[in-house]
């Protein structure tokens, strides 16, 4: 750790704490009508994006005939 060069008087150390600046921060800006429609146009494309792989994803996990035990057949083992 550093330590400093010339002794602190404990007064000082004191009155720091309780020290309140009288500058104030600056206002924050409102973000432009641009910013806005940016931020929305990610999240809506974000959400699509999640909701489209679901919506392609869940035929995969669905239960089809595979799972019933008839497996696939030929049609050659029909006729004959």
């Amino acid at each position: 750790m550093f330590r400093r060069r010339e002794a602190v008087p404990f007064a000082f150390v004191a009155e720091a704490d309780r020290f309140r600046s009288n500058v104030t921060p600056p206002a924050r800006q409102r973000p432009s009508i641009s910013e806005v429609t940016g931020r929305t146009l990610i999240g809506l494309t974000v959400v699509a994006g999640l909701v489209g792989s679901l919506l392609f994803g869940l035929p995969a996990l669905e239960a089809g005939p595979a799972a019933t035990g008839h497996g696939q057949q030929s049609e050659a083992s029909h006729g004959r």
